[in-house]
C-alpha cells in the first residue's frame, strides 16, 4: 500500500535503491583521511596529512544548462565529472590538493537507474581528483521540478600549506603565462551553446559536423570537463617553507581570459596574450560561426582551449617545462605581463 509520503510524490524505496546502486562508486574514491559514508556528516582526519600549518581552501559549483544536452543526448553518466571539475579545479588554483567532495542532486522524481549514472560520473572525478566521496543528498521534489528533470551540484575542500598559497601576489611584470589545454567547452557558456546550435543553427545533439571529425554535436559538447589536479600536483611546493614554482594560477572558466585573469594579477599589471600561440579545437569555431560572436568576444565567454593559466618568473619556466613534459603534459607559451596600460587583458593575434 503506498505510503503518506508516496502519495505526496516521493518515493522512500526508490531512494533506498539510489543508495544501493552508489555504494560501489563510491567505494572507489576512499582515501587517506576519510571516513565512510552513512552518518550525519562527511569525516576527515586532517591531523594524518602531515601539514605544518594547514588551510583549508574551499569551492562549490555546479554544471549549469550542460545539463540540458545531457538530458536531450540521454548520457547522464559524463556530467559529474564536469561538476567535480568545476569545484575542485577552482581550489587547486590556490595550490590546494583535494581532500573531499559532496554533492547535492535535486529531481522531480527518483530514477535510481538515471542517478546511478549521475553518481557514476562524480565518482569517476573524484578518482581523477584524488578526493574522497564523504557525502551526499538526493532530494526528490516533485513540485520543483518535472519528473525527468534534475540539478547537481557539488562542495569540495582542499588543504594547502600556509606558506605554498598561491594567491597572485606573488605575479610581477615579465612573469611568463603558460597555458594548460581543456578538453572542450568545459561546463561554461553553454546558455550560448544551446541558442547558437540548437535555437538558432537548428542542429541537435545526433547532428555530425565535418569540423567535429565525425564526432556528434552532443558528443563533443559532452565531452567532460578536464579535471587537472595530476597535471598540476607534481608542481606544488611541499612542507614549510618551501618554495613554490607557480607564481599564479588562473582557472578560465565562466567570463573566461577577460575576466578571470584579472582576478589574481596585482594592481598595475596586466596580461598580454598570443591568442595565436595555441590550438584552438574546431567546437569554438563552429560556436563562432553558429553564434555570430566577435572572434575577441569569443575569449570573454569561452576557455578557446586552454583551462587552466599558470603565470611563471622567468628563472623557473624550464623547470615547470620539464615538469608538464615529464608528466605527458602538453602546454603553450600564451603570453606574459606587462604593465597595465588601460586593459587588464590584451589579447594579440
Amino acid at each position: 500500500m503506498p505510503s503518506a509520503y508516496e502519495n505526496a510524490g516521493v518515493s522512500v524505496e526508490a531512494g533506498y535503491e539510489v543508495v544501493r546502486r552508489i555504494q560501489q562508486h563510491v567505494a572507489r574514491t576512499a582515501r587517506p583521511g576519510a571516513g565512510g559514508i552513512g552518518g550525519f556528516g562527511g569525516l576527515f582526519d586532517l591531523s594524518i596529512l602531515g601539514y605544518d600549518e594547514p588551510v583549508l581552501v574551499s569551492g562549490t559549483d555546479g554544471v549549469g544548462t550542460k545539463l540540458l544536452v545531457a538530458k536531450a543526448a540521454n548520457k547522464h553518466d559524463s556530467i559529474g565529472i564536469d561538476c567535480v571539475a568545476m569545484c575542485v579545479n577552482d581550489i587547486l588554483a590556490q595550490g590546494a590538493e583535494p581532500l573531499f567532495f559532496l554533492d547535492y542532486i535535486a529531481c522531480g522524481k527518483n530514477d535510481p537507474v538515471l542517478l546511478e549514472q549521475v553518481v557514476k560520473g562524480v565518482t569517476d572525478g573524484c578518482v581523477q581528483a584524488g578526493a574522497a566521496l564523504v557525502g551526499g543528498e538526493t532530494a526528490e521534489m516533485p513540485d520543483m521540478y518535472d519528473e525527468d528533470e534534475y540539478d547537481v551540484a557539488g562542495f569540495t575542500v582542499g588543504v594547502v600549506e600556509k606558506s605554498t598559497i598561491i594567491d597572485g601576489s606573488a605575479i610581477h611584470e615579465g612573469d611568463i603565462m603558460i597555458g594548460l589545454p581543456s578538453s572542450g567547452v568545459h561546463s561554461n557558456g553553454f546558455s550560448l551553446v544551446r541558442k547558437a546550435l540548437f535555437k538558432d543553427g537548428g542542429l541537435n545533439v545526433n547532428d555530425t559536423l565535418d569540423e567535429l571529425g565525425g564526432k556528434t554535436v552532443g558528443e563533443v559538447l559532452l565531452e567532460p570537463t578536464r579535471i587537472y589536479a595530476q597535471a598540476l600536483e607534481p608542481l606544488f611546493a611541499k612542507g614549510k617553507g618551501s618554495k613554490q614554482t607557480l607564481n599564479g594560477i588562473a582557472h578560465i572558466t565562466g567570463g573566461a581570459f577577460v575576466e578571470k585573469v584579472p582576478r589574481i594579477i596585482p594592481e598595475g599589471l596586466a596580461a598580454s596574450f598570443d591568442i595565436t600561440s595555441w590550438d584552438v579545437p574546431p567546437i569554438f569555431q563552429v560556436l563562432e560561426r553558429y553564434g555570430k560572436v566577435d572572434h575577441k568576444e569569443m575569449y570573454n565567454i569561452f576557455n578557446m582551449g586552454i583551462g587552466m593559466v599558470l603565470m611563471v618568473s622567468p628563472e623557473n619556466v624550464a623547470e615547470v617545462e620539464r615538469i608538464l613534459d615529464e608528466n605527458g603534459e602538453k602546454h603553450y607559451t600564451v603570453g606574459r605581463i606587462v604593465k597595465d596600460n588601460g586593459e587588464r587583458v590584451e589579447l594579440h593575434d
